[in-house]
C-alpha cells in the first residue's frame, strides 16, 4: 500500500487539519467534540444543517461545511458512523434558535446513531428533525434489506436545503424541501476496482481488468452484480436506464445530473462518461438542464463513477442555483 499517510489511526484527524489550514475562513475544527464547524455565524436565527458518516467519502461531508450547506459535520473513522456524542455536540453548534436538520444517509449504522442522538437531545430546546437519504435504485425497496443506501442525492440535499435555510424557512419547511429532492432522486453506481482502506493495507476485494461492479456503494464493498466490461457509452446507457425507469420522471422534465467519481477516476473520464450521459438521457425525452462533475461522494481510491438525476421543478432550481461557499462546493458569492 502507497498513500501519503503518518499512521492510519491517525488519518482522518490529520486530514481535517489541513482541511482547515486550507479553508480557515469557512472551517472551524473541535477537537475535544470532534466536529467541523461553519466558522461564519448566521446573520439571524436560521435552520441548522448537520450531516455526518464514515470518512473516506469526501469532500461529504467535511467539504460542505459553509454558506449555503451545512452548519455541522460529524466525521466517522474509514467508513464508520460518527458517534452520537459527536452528532450531539455538532447539533448544538448548528443550533442558531430555528431548530436543526441531520441529514441521515441509509445506513445502518448512521440511522442508529443520529436516532439515539436524538434521543439525548429530546431534553434539551433544540428542535430536530431529521431525513433519510436513500438514492440508491441498485437495491430493491422491498423490506427484505436495510432499505436503499443513501448516495448522491446526500450533495443534493444538503446543497437545497441549505439554501432552504439561508432564505430563512422555517424547520418544517426546510424538511419538506429536503423530503422532496429525496423523493425526486435516484443513483446508480459502477465500479472498476476496489479500494484500499489505510488501515486494512490492502484492497478489500478483486475485480479482474475485464469485469465491471454494478451497484456499488461507498464503502469499497462489491456491487450487486459483476459483469464483463463495456465502453463509456454502453455504460453510460445502462446506468440512465437504471435511474430513469426507476424515477420515471414526466416527458420533456428538466433533470439536474450529477456525475460522480469514486475517488480514481480522472475528471477527463469523468467529464466523457457525462458527455454520455446526458446523450442518453435526452435520448430518453429528458433535458439535462443542470449538471455537477467531479469528486463529491467518494470511496476513498476507488475507480468507478455513478450518476445522479433529480427531477427539477422550479422551486428546486432556484435553489440549487442559490451562492453557496464551502471547500468542495462554492458559486456565487
Amino acid at each position: 500500500m502507497k498513500k501519503f499517510l503518518n499512521e492510519p489511526s491517525t488519518a482522518v484527524d490529520d486530514y481535517v487539519a489541513g482541511l482547515v489550514g486550507a479553508h480557515r475562513e469557512i472551517l472551524e475544527w473541535d477537537c475535544t467534540n470532534r466536529v467541523l464547524q461553519r466558522r461564519e455565524a448566521p446573520p439571524f436565527p436560521k435552520v441548522g444543517l448537520v450531516g455526518g458518516g464514515g470518512s473516506g467519502c469526501e469532500p461529504t461531508h467535511t467539504g460542505f461545511v459553509g454558506y449555503g450547506m451545512l452548519d455541522a459535520a460529524a466525521p466517522g473513522q474509514i467508513f464508520t458512523s460518527p458517534v452520537p456524542n459527536q452528532i450531539v455536540a455538532a447539533t448544538r453548534r448548528a443550533n442558531a434558535g430555528s431548530g436543526v436538520l441531520h441529514i441521515i444517509k441509509n445506513f445502518t449504522g448512521e440511522v442508529m446513531n443520529f436516532g439515539m442522538a436524538q434521543e439525548i437531545l429530546y431534553f434539551e430546546d433544540i428542535q430536530v428533525a431529521q431525513v433519510v437519504v436513500n438514492d440508491d435504485v441498485s437495491i430493491p425497496d422491498d423490506g427484505e434489506t436495510a432499505g436503499r443506501r443513501g448516495l448522491g442525492a446526500t450533495v443534493l440535499v444538503e446543497k437545497i436545503a441549505g439554501a432552504a435555510a439561508e432564505e430563512g424557512r422555517e424547520l418544517s419547511e426546510v424538511l419538506a424541501v429536503a423530503e422532496k429532492v429525496i423523493a425526486r432522486s435516484g443513483t446508480f453506481a459502477v465500479g472498476l476496482s476496489s479500494c484500499t482502506p489505510p488501515a486494512r493495507g490492502k484492497p478489500v476485494y478483486e475485480l479482474a481488468e475485464t469485469d465491471m461492479d454494478l451497484g456499488i456503494g461507498i464503502s469499497g464493498e462489491p456491487g450487486r452484480e459483476r459483469v464483463p466490461m463495456a465502453n463509456a457509452r454502453e455504460i453510460a446507457d445502462l446506468m440512465v436506464n437504471e435511474v430513469l425507469s426507476d424515477l420515471a420522471p414526466k416527458d420533456g422534465s428538466d433533470l439536474l445530473m450529477l456525475v460522480n467519481g469514486m475517488g480514481a477516476t480522472p475528471h477527463h473520464e469523468l467529464y466523457l462518461l457525462a458527455g454520455e450521459l446526458a446523450a442518453a438521457a435526452e435520448g430518453r425525452g429528458a433535458c439535462v438542464a443542470r449538471q455537477l462533475v467531479g469528486n463529491f461522494v467518494t470511496s476513498l481510491d476507488q475507480a468507478g463513477a455513478a450518476v445522479t438525476f433529480l427531477e427539477l421543478d422550479q422551486e428546486l432550481k432556484d435553489l440549487w442555483d442559490a451562492p453557496v461557499q464551502t471547500a468542495a462546493l462554492r458559486w456565487g458569492r
